[in-house]
């Protein structure tokens, strides 16, 4: 074996080649150099220059580098998996899908070193990659096929397609017609609407449009994780932006502050999507999230959304209450909003008033009266508050508890004879009450007003096609909070296994668990003792409130999620 010296840049095949004798270091060297000067990988002109056979490549780099070599004449490319992989990066990385047995995906290349298509394709895919060696010219010819989807040729010909969709807003649809004439966006509107329409049949939340120094990304976020599906041509960036801010009504020609807007997209007579869009200019052009809100997540029904029997029963009975207060808390993206709209939606009858300030409206509610916080004119949540009270309201939504003005208002139309809906950024239950009292609230106004608190996360749910049972050790089940009691009896816990219906994840959907804590007698007392979380979880435990972790373990034991999911979720 030829050992190369320190000091010469040789890297990947070209110095497994050095290293075992098929060329000299000069060769190597030079050979490296003509191609970068050729814009061809070391692999690519080795064979256009005919210095080595692709099979001598092939099977040399299978030994060298101990990867399985396969002839792919020998195998039929109708049974590759189809869809997997962005046809745009099978061109651009030289890789082929082979085959995929659960999560575990097969690929193959003709040069194994190529760690970084690697990567890049398994942050695509979300899987774990095997890789097999494959011939070059062989490789060359599939991706060719591959390579009439890609996203260039998806631009040049979806023009032709007829998706039938319309923008719900006319006078924005006429400033859109008007502008598609100056940018030359015909084929970029099909291409937008085909990025909508996916996003929407996937289940995604939302959709990012990143611009980066020298590439352009698309990612959807589903069941919280967020996934790259496209990667257009970089010169499309700029009309892709000023599509959206146009049909969103936002300035075509402002492009340094961020902006907000929204846009329907309707899809037939009876059913139309709206959308958030959110503006941000960043270094390389501006990146544009659109939040997907589909008003049948709010009114699929409250019981749908996972509460047990027990927890749906106490939230009912207190937003059923003619007065007081019903708090929702958790993180951003822990399903706040369509928890309260779904009680809204229990409450909204003809015979009540409803009035709602948000920052901004997601689900428009018919029969109910919602108001956008708009800051710059003056409308902010307190001030909204005041309007309310002189509107004759039964129930008041507001979209968040941020200080003490906004709390101050909102406890005193629950002690004056209203129902007080609204959420907070806390942790847990327990932890919203002491927030309050720190905010500068009197722990007696408190006491005396809350009714309940509902502290919740979104947990993934796995995926029916594909789970598997799972035995769990007893240690790690009791370590994770099952106690001795919860263990008995007969069931089976289960696990991700990953297949084409959930996308090689293992999961599909989103589940929410939950902590519900009636601020009973004994809690309020504590309150005005000004007791610590501590003391007020201690209490609500001895009164039979699950926390989050033992509210996501009934999860587990029901077969709806894993284990891991739970102790990622509640992990505190």
């Amino acid at each position: 074996m030829v050992v190369v010296p320190a000091g010469v840049k040789l890297t990947g095949l070209c110095r497994a080649m050095v290293s075992h004798g098929l060329l000299t270091e000069d060769e190597g060297e030079t050979l490296s150099a003509q191609a970068r000067s050729a814009n061809d990988s070391f692999l690519a002109y080795l064979l256009k220059i005919r210095r080595f056979r692709a099979d001598q490549i092939a099977t040399f780099a299978a030994v060298n580098f101990g990867y399985p070599f396969l002839d792919l004449d020998a195998v039929d490319p109708a049974i590759f998996p189809k869809g997997v992989i962005d046809p745009r990066l099978l061109v651009k990385h030289r890789v082929l899908p082979i085959a995929q047995r659960g999560n575990r995906l097969f690929v193959g290349m003709a040069d194994p070193s190529n760690l970084h298509a690697l990567d890049a394709i398994k942050f695509q895919v979300n899987l774990t990659l095997d890789m097999v060696v494959v011939e070059e010219d062989k490789l060359a010819r599939l991706l060719d096929e591959f390579g009439q989807s890609t996203e260039e040729n998806i631009l040049k010909t979806i023009d032709t397609e007829d998706l039938n969709l319309e923008f719900g807003d006319d006078d924005a649809q006429e400033k859109a017609d008007a502008a598609a004439v100056d940018i030359d966006d015909a084929p970029v509107v099909k291409y937008l609407q085909k990025i909508m329409m996916d996003a929407i049949t996937s289940g995604a939340s939302d959709i990012h449009f990143e611009p980066y120094e020298k590439s352009y990304r698309i990612r959807y976020r589903m069941d919280g994780v967020l996934y790259e599906v496209a990667q257009p041509p970089l010169a499309i960036k700029e009309k892709i932006a000023s599509r959206i801010k146009v049909i969103s009504k936002l300035d075509i020609s402002e492009k340094r502050v961020p902006q907000d807007g929204r846009m329907k997209l309707v899809l037939s007579r009876n059913k139309a999507i709206d959308f958030r869009v959110s503006t941000l200019p960043t270094l390389y052009g501006e990146k544009i999230v659109m939040r997907i809100l589909d008003s049948k997540t709010a009114t699929s029904g409250i019981e749908t959304l996972g509460y047990e029997p027990e927890q749906l029963k106490l939230l009912l009975d207190a937003v059923q209450r003619p007065y007081g207060m019903v708090l929702v808390t958790g993180p951003t993206g822990s399903g706040k909003t369509v928890s309260l709209y779904a009680c809204l939606n229990i409450l909204n009858k003809p015979g009540v008033n409803i009035s709602t300030v948000e920052d901004p409206v997601e689900i428009q509610l018919p029969g109910v009266n919602q108001v956008n916080v708009n800051d710059k004119a003056g409308l902010d949540f307190a001030s909204a508050m005041r309007a309310f009270l002189r509107q004759d309201p039964d129930i008041i939504m507001v979209g968040e508890v941020r200080d003490h003005e906004t709390g101050d208002i909102a406890i005193k139309a629950a002690q004056t004879g209203h129902m007080v809906l609204s959420t907070l950024h806390t942790n847990d239950a327990p932890t919203t009450l002491t927030r309050l009292v720190n905010m500068g609230i009197p722990s007696y106004n408190v006491a005396a007003s809350v009714n309940l608190i509902t502290a919740q996360r979104l947990a993934r749910k796995l995926c029916p096609a594909c789970k598997h049972p799972v035995d769990i050790p007893k240690e790690a089940l009791l370590n994770a909070g099952f106690s001795e009691r919860a263990l008995e009896g007969n069931w089976q816990s289960y696990s991700a296994e990953g297949c084409p219906a959930c996308k090689g994840t293992g999961y599909k959907g989103r589940i929410g668990i939950y902590q519900v804590m009636p601020v009973t007698e004994t809690i309020g007392r504590i309150i005005l003792k000004n007791g610590t979380a501590m003391d007020i979880a201690d209490q609500a435990k001895k009164e039979g409130v699950l926390n989050l972790r033992e509210a996501g373990l009934l999860k587990v034991k029901q077969g709806v999620t894993s284990l891991e999911e739970i102790l990622a979720v509640t992990n505190e």
